[in-house]
């Protein structure tokens, strides 16, 4: 295996980690990744890490489901909603300047971060929720995420947590567990579109997908260890989510006001 293949391989591993312990953060770490570690040029990173974190996002989907933390009426009614909204938003989203777009993402993260780090009446565990079923809220709340999604072009999967849980009566586990089904079909969806251009790199897309797969089932089993401690798995949801707004306000904060 060359240098950039192994480069590849560790890289997938982290975005896979990630997708198996919070549900979401794969687009945000898998494109500066390929940019920076592997060396892709930026268009074919974006198309790449698309299909590779959709892919993953898939895996990681059948690890959780097999765990009983997926949800399937509810999740597949979200990401049908949201695959309709990302389509929408990202209509919106080229309108708006790219900087602008990462400043607005960024303080909608730390709302999304608080938000989840108010007292809830449910558990943070997988199996002891009411099982409710609205499919009218999930739509709603499924379109909503989509359009956000799209109008940003980063971070469903940080969205379709907090809104998942916010349109059901899901655990935390089952949500991060049940957004892998949004987070792969917002993925596949840009995915398709670059491959037409030309911009995915199959070999990477591969390699990458294969070090996900270890690094999926790695942050399934930390996952299911935090579930068992009462708000655990919310907190470091939440404090992933602050430390990317920070990242992204840091990003953006000096293009927009000091330029």
């Amino acid at each position: 295996m060359g240098l950039e293949a192994a480069l590849a391989v560790l890289c997938g591993g982290a975005v896979g980690f990630v997708l198996g312990l919070i549900g979401g953060g794969g687009s945000i770490l898998a494109t500066p990744l390929l940019l920076a570690v592997v060396g892709l040029p930026p268009h074919a990173a974006i198309g790449t890490s698309a299909l590779a974190v959709a892919l993953n996002a898939f895996i990681n989907l059948l690890s959780h489901a097999r765990a009983g933390n997926v949800r399937w009426k509810e999740g597949s009614l979200f990401a049908v909603a949201g695959v309709i909204g990302a389509a929408l938003g990202s209509s919106l989203g080229k309108a708006v300047e790219g900087q602008r777009l990462l400043f607005l993402f960024a303080i909608l993260m730390i709302v999304v971060a608080i938000q989840m780090l108010r007292p809830s009446a449910r558990g943070s565990g997988g199996g002891d929720a009411p099982r409710g079923f609205s499919p009218l809220r999930l739509v709603g709340f499924g379109l909503a995420v989509g359009v956000l999604a799209g109008f940003f072009g980063i971070g469903g999967g940080f969205l379709i947590v907090p809104g998942l849980r916010a349109a059901s009566d899901l655990s935390m586990i089952e949500a991060i567990g049940t957004s892998l089904l949004s987070v792969g079909a917002f993925g596949l969806t840009a995915a398709i579109n670059y491959a037409l251009s030309g911009l995915v790199i199959w070999s990477v897309a591969g390699e990458f997908i294969l070090g996900g797969i270890g690094g999926g089932l790695l942050g399934l089993a930390l996952a299911r260890n935090l579930s068992r401690r009462r708000g655990a798995l919310q907190r470091v949801f939440a404090a992933v989510v602050l430390a990317v707004a920070f990242y992204l306000l840091w990003r953006s904060v000096p293009h927009l006001f000091f330029h």
